[in-house]
């Protein structure tokens, strides 16, 4: 078969595959394009490199795309259990008298509400929902950044944010996303939105990102920072073993709730 496709052909059949299958091996690839084990690892690497699927070891799992992003107030029923304990997990993460900065979210919110009992604790954020849980707390410090109102998600984002960000420095950083990969790193699906997370990834000396497991080997429309520009990555047991392992590899911190 593989003689009558020129590489590009089979490379686009390949993807098709997986779309319908999920999953491919290398043999599998072999057996049905007739091609050597190398020119079927060659077209998975080119593949990953193109960020059409995820690579794995023996063969390639599909690239899902992630859904358009519902409402904060419509997702916060979403993976309920798993954002609760990712919350607990992320808050144990800070410690007394340390500046954190709190991005939008609903497992975000999770961290927020996991840290109101604490003390001496300053806490930056663009979050609506955020300040409303951490308001008039005696042991919180509360700097609240304004901006342009985003009304779905709650948060203030745009160049009054950005401007503010550029004036506050952070120990922590803890920031959802609406898709993470290897190959594709963090992506978000609001492309007004994606300077602002880049301001918030540069006010902080460690970056924790919290996700549950369906956001990983996913991608969104908007680029937002390569996955080495993060430090720590909390998520729940649902989460692949490979790409956590992936993680690990190059250095990133994984804490599983």
């Amino acid at each position: 078969m593989s003689e009558y496709l020129s590489s590009e052909e089979r490379q686009n059949n390949i993807v098709t595959l997986l779309s319908r299958q999920g999953r491919l091996s290398v043999a599998d690839i072999v057996g049905q394009f007739g091609v050597s084990e190398a020119t079927a690892r060659r077209d998975l690497e080119t593949l990953a490199e193109q960020g059409k699927l995820h690579r794995v070891h023996g063969g390639a799992l599909s690239m899902k795309q992630a859904p358009p992003e519902l409402p904060i107030l419509q997702r916060e029923q979403e993976q309920f259990f798993e954002k609760q304990s990712i919350g607990q997990t992320a808050a144990a993460l800070v410690r007394d008298g340390e500046t954190i900065f709190l991005g939008s979210g609903t497992t975000v919110l999770e961290v927020a509400r996991n840290l109101r009992s604490r003390q001496n604790l300053t806490v930056i954020t663009n979050s609506l929902p955020v300040m409303n849980t951490l308001s008039g707390l005696p042991g919180i410090n509360l700097i609240a950044l304004g901006g342009m109102l985003r009304p779905s998600e709650m948060s203030f984002i745009g160049h009054i944010t950005e401007q503010a960000l550029a004036e506050v420095r952070a120990d922590k950083v803890f920031i959802g996303v609406h898709a993470i990969s290897l190959e594709n790193g963090l992506t978000n699906d609001y492309l007004p939105e994606t300077m602002t997370d880049r301001a918030i990834l540069k006010a902080g000396r460690q970056v924790i990102v919290v996700a549950d497991h369906t956001k990983i080997n996913a991608v969104a429309t908007a680029f937002l920072a390569p996955i080495e520009s993060i430090n720590t990555f909390v998520t729940d047991e649902n989460s692949p073993a490979d790409f956590l392992d992936s993680l690990q590899q190059i250095g990133i911190s994984i804490h599983v709730a």
